[in-house]
């Protein structure tokens, strides 16, 4: 493949970049790649007001901006030279840990993010005091690794997050010297990492570091430097040959991979096509997400026990529940699988991806532990009998990197723009502004969703204003909803898990939606299924407090709601007796997530 670059390649370039929210909105109000159907708005554009992701991403918020920046940037100094005040931070991140330094950047753009969304000149500030500091340590030899086992065991991992620390740093916070820093972060990983890429098999098989995760990165580093560097080395790191090219011809290549990162490589491909302008990686990207969805996923929309992904047909998830507590790499497996139905929704416009992004975001990123402010973090999710959140066995491992870039993103995962207006994906209360046709609109959204079956939004616009109200209608409904504007039934199209609701709006009309959410089961693979997890709309349901010996799912009929507003269900069934609640209000109770069929 020629990588000459034209001045049509790199405006390409700078318009995909535009298209993932790297450009400030008002640069970018009537964008649409010709390559998508969708397109995602500024973090600043979108808020939440409410609900439960909205006390999550506060209290997210909250803790990483708590984060002392002497002990963050500590590892740094101390590899420079430089006075390096500060408690050590220790676990991963520590001078003697496994990566020293390795979330950096990832802490960094989380805070840009948060920063971006909510306009917080504390999140600003924090950002900008960390890429002064991490400058600080380069000191003329662009030394951009901690620690010498950053230099020889995840090289290319750190410097993919390095690259997003930076890129939205500048982006979102308008730290300049974070633009100029890219072309020196990359001269500093040169002498250590391949230039072509390798793929990694399995969770410990060699070579451990993962080339593969670089390209989205690289290719966004290019857009906003024009640095051929950056994208000559993302052509080289893309996993065509072994991973994207088999998966656009329909093979399935999954079982044995790596499942984080050969997930988040998705993100990659989709950067790529955009890009490079090549389909086949459209292709590959929906391949492995029908194989994720149908072969490898629990209920939770989790995959990958003890990081891996199984061999279908073989009743491994099944085993699985009695083999290991290590099911799913819920902030890292989330944020993957976040970004790649993100992409795949914008590309394609098809609701299922928002489906599928809903049921991972709630029994996901939502139903994690939430870590301590000190290093003690979630990891995995544990789907078997009588299981218990708990920590990770060692502080700052890789997922408290993502968990704060994935929470973050809450916001990019509800509103989309569409061609004809706008796409709501997501419902929760929040807010979002746009101009459509030149008129300033904005769009209020209010539910108890996903506990409760309605949902209510609200127009505001100071003129008549025509545009195309999308709202994604979950697979699982099973039935046509009801829509109705300002209490009349409206009547309305559909096109590809979406309802249509297409007039000239006015100020303060109202439109209501109505899920209705009925208890249904899921059976854990093809081979067993008779061992079933409970849900209800979206959500994973699990019986807290379950007794000893073999439990059975009660009848869906028995499940009466508690007297509270928190989803809550009682069953009175004799020995199937219990408690039932969503899995992302779980916090120290024991609880079982699959069940034997009464």
């Amino acid at each position: 493949m020629s990588l000459s670059i034209s001045r049509r390649d790199f405006l390409k370039a700078s318009a995909a970049f535009a298209s993932a929210g790297g450009l400030d909105q008002s640069l970018a109000d009537d964008f649409h790649s010709p390559a998508e159907e969708l397109a995602e708005f500024d973090y600043g554009a979108v808020r939440l007001t409410g609900g439960p992701l909205k006390q999550q991403y506060d209290r997210i918020c909250d803790s990483y901006l708590a984060l002392d920046n002497d002990r963050l940037l500590k590892p740094y100094r101390e590899r420079a030279g430089l006075p390096a005040p500060g408690a050590e931070m220790g676990g991963w991140y520590g001078p003697d840990g496994f990566v020293p330094g390795h979330s950096l950047g990832q802490y960094i753009s989380g805070m840009a993010r948060f920063g971006g969304a909510t306009g917080d000149a504390s999140c600003n500030a924090k950002v900008g005091e960390l890429v002064s500091g991490f400058a600080a340590t380069l000191v003329g030899k662009d030394r951009i690794y901690a620690g010498v086992n950053a230099e020889k065991v995840w090289p290319c991992y750190v410097l993919d997050k390095h690259l997003a620390g930076l890129i939205d740093a500048f982006t979102l916070t308008g730290i300049a010297v974070a633009r100029e820093l890219l072309p020196r972060v990359l001269r500093g990983a040169i002498p250590y990492i391949p230039e072509r890429g390798r793929d990694r098999v399995g969770k410990k098989d060699p070579p451990y570091d993962e080339t593969y995760v670089l390209p989205e990165n690289l290719f966004s580093a290019y857009a906003l430097t024009g640095d051929r560097a950056f994208r000559d080395r993302a052509v080289a790191y893309l996993l065509d040959r072994e991973y994207f090219d088999p998966l656009a011809r329909g093979e399935d290549v999954l079982p044995g991979r790596h499942a984080y990162s050969h997930a988040i490589a998705l993100s990659s491909a989709a950067k790529a096509r955009l890009v490079l302008g090549e389909e086949r990686y459209l292709r590959s990207m929906a391949t492995a997400w029908r194989l994720l969805a149908s072969e490898q996923q629990y209920a939770s929309g989790g995959w990958g026990p003890n990081e891996v992904f199984v061999e279908p047909h073989r009743g491994e998830l099944y085993a699985s529940l009695q083999s290991t507590e290590d099911h799913f790499e819920t902030p890292c497996g989330s944020y993957a699988a976040i970004k790649l139905a993100r992409y795949l929704l914008r590309a394609t416009g098809d609701g299922r991806y928002g489906d599928g992004l809903e049921r991972v975001l709630y029994n996901g990123l939502l139903g994690v532990k939430e870590p301590d402010g000190e290093g003690d973090s979630p990891y995995y999710s544990t789907y078997s009998p009588n299981a218990q959140k708990v920590f990770y066995r060692q502080k700052w491992p890789c997922c408290s990197g993502t968990l704060v870039q994935g929470v973050a993103d809450y916001v990019k995962n509800i509103y989309f723009r569409s061609r004809e207006g706008i796409a709501v994906n997501l419902y929760s209360p929040s807010h979002v502004a746009w101009r459509q046709n030149g008129v300033s609109v904005t769009l209020t959204q209010e539910t108890d969703y996903p506990i409760g079956d309605t949902i209510q939004l609200r127009v505001g616009s100071p003129a008549p204003v025509a545009f195309t109200l999308s709202l994604r209608i979950p697979g699982w409904l099973g039935q046509t909803p009801q829509v109705q504007v300002n209490g009349k039934k409206e009547i309305f199209a559909s096109r590809r898990g979406f309802a249509l609701v297409r007039r000239t709006w006015r100020d303060s009309d109202r439109i209501t939606l109505a899920l209705p959410q009925k208890f249904r089961t899921e059976p854990i693979d093809d081979l067993h299924p008779h061992v079933s997890a409970l849900m209800r709309g979206p959500l994973l349901y699990v019986q807290l407090n379950p007794g000893a010996g073999e439990l059975k799912l009660p009848p869906l009929e028995s499940l009466r709601a508690g007297d509270d507003s928190h989803g809550t269900f009682h069953a009175h069934a004799g020995a199937s007796s219990g408690v039932f609640v969503p899995f992302f209000q779980v916090r120290d109770e024991k609880y079982t997530t699959y069940f034997e069929d009464a």
